[in-house]
């Protein structure tokens, strides 16, 4: 039976930009960003989990709100781009708790750079792992957006933008 990593998120926007974890790249000198996310530990809930990860990754402390939206990876649908392991990831909408201010943690994970407010407005300049940066704008807006994303449609969308520039 194959393995499915169950992960939770942390979505946490205020005045206008979204909180997000900088990790150098393996394969060159620019970086990416993740949203405060992790795998759960065992005996953990989502909503501990993605408490946890807030305070590990961003030294945040977060209140959890509502399901923002759920992404799936599976692997041999998207040719193992990010590896081979099935996973689900539930995404929180979070708030900070009064007086609870993002930095780096004093130990954070190697390839962890910083911890960054991005301007809603940029958030496609940036490359977002998982690529959900319009799925944040939309739900940012309060527009019709899809709370399932799988990550083999995301490739498709991005398929056909790339194909009409």
């Amino acid at each position: 039976m194959e393995k499915i990593r169950l992960r939770a998120c942390a979505l946490i926007i205020e005045n206008d930009a979204i909180l997000l974890i900088e990790f150098k790249n393996d394969h060159d000198d620019g970086v990416h960003y993740n949203l405060p996310a992790g795998g759960l530990e065992p005996g953990e809930t989502l909503i501990e989990a993605a408490t946890r990860e807030a305070k590990e990754e961003a030294n945040v402390e977060v209140e959890i709100g509502k399901v923002a939206f759920v992404y799936e990876y599976q692997p041999t649908k998207n040719n193992c781009i990010y590896g081979d392991t099935h996973s689900v990831g539930v995404t929180f909408e979070c708030k900070l708790k009064p007086g609870s201010y993002p930095e780096l943690p004093e130990k954070p994970d190697p390839n962890q750079t910083d911890v960054k407010w991005i301007p809603i407005s940029e958030l496609h300049s940036i490359q977002l792992y998982p690529e959900i940066n319009q799925d944040i704008i939309d739900y940012y807006n309060g527009v019709n957006y899809r709370n399932y994303v799988e990550e083999s449609q995301l490739q498709e969308a991005n398929y056909r933008v790339n194909k009409k520039h």
